[in-house]
């Protein structure tokens, strides 16, 4: 018998993968890689090309463990590890993506503010609402094809690099052979990087997101009920997440480019926000660089607060044994998209306290920098943990990969410890 996927385009059977890599590249990462491309120009290009195999290698493990055992993560956790574990991933997780949506919707409603005018805090509560009712009102199957043509935004980045003028011999030569600086400055700017491209919400929204798409799917299963659908859903999830990880860091990569041949080249070095780095961006590279710089923003905030939203409840869901499926209607999952209004309503008034935006956002990236290490170590027990995955315990490949990326992400926080306390 065909299995179902084999009469899908190949853009058909993107989803889980495609839009965890768009939704990496949300306005607070923007910020980190035009802080990056300002300060440092060409010579941290290569971070994310060492950062991708190992996204691809975490994702991919996050990814089977909900399509094989057909449970999240923090549901597995729940299963099978103390409760003291599961209560402060899952709480951590909360207040770090409330955190992060705040400053999300914040830089939105400045992107706009700047495009048209007018007050930057309603427009932050206008785009929180919409997003809100967007994931409350739209089932699954047709939310996850509007998240899919959200992540066209992130083109506008690859397309700001062809606007300016670019030196693509020096570009491609200092991504090969770049100018390394054991100075503080570019130790934590390294660190930052891989907090924001490797981040504990995108481990929880894909595993989730596998198990929406085995629930969504006439006679799917999780493959260790049936093991005769793991052969077509692997070579899916894998090639899900290679483009997905993929398109997320040719997009860092390109606002990194931009931002260095622009603000970097011309003196321009300090970028807390990427408001600021669109504004800036304005007198040197022209109004169309703005434009696109600014709507980008936009676009990719409009994908990335449902996914941290969306996150956060799958993991309070699995941790307190909830119904959770964007499939449901809110009557039938009242806590799950509790949960998602809660996170998104107080990221939203977030915005009309007095509180700093972006010494927020800080603290959120080191909280997720804190949590994702033990979260990747679990991750990769429950990988290999016959219990949970039955026959199809992750292979030596994998597991290599896995774990070099788990430590990779230990060693940028210890030095981001080191670095806070010089």
């Amino acid at each position: 018998m065909t299995h179902p996927d084999a009469k899908k385009s190949w853009l058909q059977k993107l989803g889980p993968g495609l839009i965890t890599g768009a939704a990496d590249d949300d306005p607070s990462g923007i910020a980190t890689y035009s802080q990056a491309g300002a300060q440092f120009g060409f010579n941290l290009l290569w971070t994310l090309f060492l950062t991708y195999p190992l996204m691809v290698g975490i994702q991919v493990v996050s990814a089977k463990i909900g399509r094989v055992s057909g449970h999240g993560l923090a549901t597995n956790i729940r299963r099978h590890y103390p409760p003291w574990l599961l209560y402060a991933i899952v709480g951590l997780l909360l207040l770090a993506n409330t955190i992060n949506i705040a400053a999300d919707v914040a830089a939105m409603g400045e992107a706009l503010k700047l495009l048209a005018g007018g007050p930057a805090h309603l427009y932050a509560l206008g785009f929180g609402l919409l997003s809100l009712l967007l994931q409350i009102f739209i089932p699954y199957d047709r939310y996850v094809r509007i998240l899919k043509w959200l992540t066209l935004a992130l083109l506008a980045y690859v397309a700001t690099a062809f606007v300016v003028h670019t030196p693509w011999t020096e570009v491609f030569a200092k991504t090969v052979w770049p100018q390394l600086s054991w100075k503080p400055a570019y130790i934590t700017t390294v660190v930052a990087v891989f907090g924001t491209t490797i981040s504990p919400y995108l481990f929880f929204w894909q595993a989730s997101q596998e198990v929406e798409e085995q629930q969504s799917r006439s006679g799917a299963k999780p493959l260790r009920d049936a093991p005769n659908q793991a052969s077509a859903n692997f070579r899916r999830i894998k090639i899900d997440t290679i483009i997905g990880m993929g398109f997320s860091n040719l997009v860092a990569y390109f606002i990194m480019l931009t931002t260095a041949v622009t603000l970097g080249l011309h003196g321009v070095t300090n970028i807390q926000s990427s408001a600021q780095a669109a504004s800036a961006l304005r007198p040197i590279a022209g109004e169309f660089a703005f434009w696109l710089f600014s709507a980008g923003i936009i676009g990719t905030g409009l994908l990335a607060v449902p996914v941290l939203a969306g996150s956060a409840a799958y993991a309070m869901a699995g941790a307190f044994h909830w119904k959770n499926s964007l499939e449901l209607k809110p009557a039938a999952a009242k806590k799950f998209y509790g949960i998602i209004a809660v996170s998104t309503a107080v990221g939203v008034v977030l915005c009309f306290t007095p509180i700093d935006p972006i010494k927020a956002l800080y603290w959120s990236a080191v909280i997720n920098g804190v949590i994702s290490v033990p979260i990747m170590v679990v991750m990769m027990l429950m990988a290999a943990h016959p219990k949970i995955m039955g026959q199809f315990v992750i292979d030596a490949r994998l597991k290599i990969l896995g774990w070099v990326c788990t430590g990779a992400m230990a060693l940028a926080v210890l030095t981001m410890f080191w670095t806070l306390g010089k």
